[in-house]
């Protein structure tokens, strides 16, 4: 019970990161269409970027920490992709520059949505393969 408790907080976490990606991506849509000033967009992706980070940054230890090695080994390009653009100073968009940037910062969060929806189905395959494993052996 222990293990499906495990991946159905690890499958809540996915859910919050994918929210945040989907958000920034919704904002950066609403500034291609005109919807949305660039400072206004710009504050609001950069209200949820280190949010993002942390999470993504919480999963990872999870992972590694409840001993599912292969999904820590999974989250770790993306972990490694946010601590250098953090380092880097990178992480915000810059409000300036967003124009110039804006297919570039879309096609950026496609790869994260891809990629934490990868995630989320193999958290979601682990969850009902441990939830039927456990109640295989209840009986």
């Amino acid at each position: 019970m222990g293990e499906v408790l495990a991946w159905l907080l690890f499958f809540f976490i996915l859910i919050a990161l994918l929210v945040m990606i989907v958000f920034q991506l919704m904002c950066l849509a609403d500034l291609e269409f005109d919807y949305i000033n660039p400072y206004d967009s710009a504050s609001r992706i950069n209200k949820v970027v280190l949010p993002e980070f942390i999470t993504q940054g919480v999963l990872c230890f999870l992972f590694l920490v409840t001993g599912h090695w292969f999904m820590s080994l999974l989250c770790v390009p993306y972990l490694y992709y946010n601590v250098r653009l953090y380092l880097q100073r990178q992480h915000l968009v810059d409000v300036t520059e967003i124009f110039n940037l804006l297919n570039w910062e879309k096609k950026e969060r496609l790869f994260k949505l891809g990629y934490i929806i990868l995630l989320l189905f193999m958290c979601l395959f682990w969850m009902i393969y441990n939830a039927l494993e456990d109640e295989e052996h209840s009986f």
